[in-house]
């Protein structure tokens, strides 16, 4: 039995063992990532109006949701966005009172780049939670539950990713292929045989893009990996005005993935994988089936119109989605839907106003 003096002792080194892991696990920020053009959900997505504000749901646009789903289980915010659309996010944040680090990239140079400039946004040891804004996500108790144990494993040391259960063999994605919470490996978008291969064995998961760790272990890992893309972006971030980062330095900035920079070369992966409902919203195939289970209407073949509330009828067509906006519109059936970035990159290539 322990002596009243050990006893106390024990008492007071487990008190400040807890006060410490409390404030070990008090700064948990949340960084949305706000860059992207929904390029597959063009016309309705363009550069100057992306995805993500789309007021097309009941909730709120995509990045309201995102804002509002975090907003309990992290006590800071910091926006990365592009000069394109930062008076979007920013109308987002001042009408629901958010306080948060705005950070607006002058060029776009992809998610390596991105996420360095919030973990230098940040302290050494705070928690970041890195969300894309333009996400659906069903299921509170799931996704809180996930974001926990992320927030544990950074603590000790990790760079988490968060699987999502693969439901279908959806060629839009890219999968983790894991053992318990072991990444052995990242596989890129795969096509038809492919993805149903990983369906049947089973042992992986949807990437989602979500990631959380500690700053500094971020960015000692992504130094290591791409020391040029570390140090281009430490240079444009040095050189911020009212948080604007210099464009000149930016484009000095390789473009790369924070899957290839670090994901796939780090030897610190976890994941953890999740239970909740999931959706990029990255094609029309997945809006339709969002907006159908939420009540948007079809008729009786599964037609879809969205956009216009003006009488619209299909005849001899099945799952067939007719996309209204006031200068373009586009028909399609939903299982081409990846097929629709093609029209785009015409569009792009065209230097039309039409992808503006």
């Amino acid at each position: 039995m322990l002596s009243k003096a050990l006893l106390y002792r024990s008492q007071v080194t487990t008190s400040k063992k807890r006060r410490l892991y409390k404030n070990r696990m008090s700064n948990i920020v949340h960084v949305i990532l706000s860059g992207g053009v929904g390029s597959r959900l063009w016309p309705l997505s363009r550069k100057s109006y992306p995805k993500q504000y789309l007021s097309l749901f009941k909730e709120g646009s995509l990045f309201e949701m995102t804002v509002n789903r975090n907003q309990g289980l992290c006590n800071q915010v910091i926006v990365v966005g592009n000069k394109d659309n930062n008076q979007l996010s920013r109308g987002v944040m001042e009408s629901n009172g958010v306080d948060y680090i705005d950070i607006v990239e002058s060029t776009p140079r992809n998610t390596a780049a991105a996420i360095a400039f919030a973990a230098f946004a940040a302290k050494s040891d705070d928690i970041l939670v890195v969300t894309p804004s333009d996400h659906v996500i069903v299921g509170d108790e799931g996704y809180s539950k996930a974001i926990q144990e992320g927030i544990e494993k950074a603590n000790q040391g990790y760079i988490v990713t968060f699987g999502i259960q693969a439901t279908k063999p959806e060629t839009g994605y890219g999968y983790i292929e894991y053992k318990g919470d072991q990444v052995l490996s990242f596989r890129e978008k795969p096509n038809k045989e492919t993805a149903e291969d990983f369906i049947e064995r089973g042992n992986f998961l949807w990437n989602s893009g979500m990631f959380c760790f500690r700053a500094d272990t971020l960015l000692q890992e992504l130094q290591q990996f791409e020391p040029r893309v570390y140090a281009t972006a430490l240079a444009a971030w040095q050189h911020k005005q009212d948080g604007v980062l210099d464009e000149a330095l930016s484009k000095e900035i390789p473009s790369i993935s924070i899957d290839y920079a670090v994901m796939e070369r780090s030897k610190k992966i976890r994941v953890v994988a999740t239970d909740f409902t999931w959706s990029d919203l990255g094609s029309f195939e997945s809006m339709y089936d969002y907006l159908k289970e939420t009540g948007h209407p079809t008729d009786e073949n599964g037609n879809m119109v969205i956009g216009t509330e003006v009488f619209s009828a299909f005849v001899g067509l099945r799952n067939t989605i007719l996309v209204y906006t006031k200068d373009a519109f586009l028909i399609l059936q939903k299982e081409s839907s990846q097929d629709v970035k093609k029209i785009y990159n015409t569009l792009e290539r065209h230097q039309s106003k039409l992808i503006d």
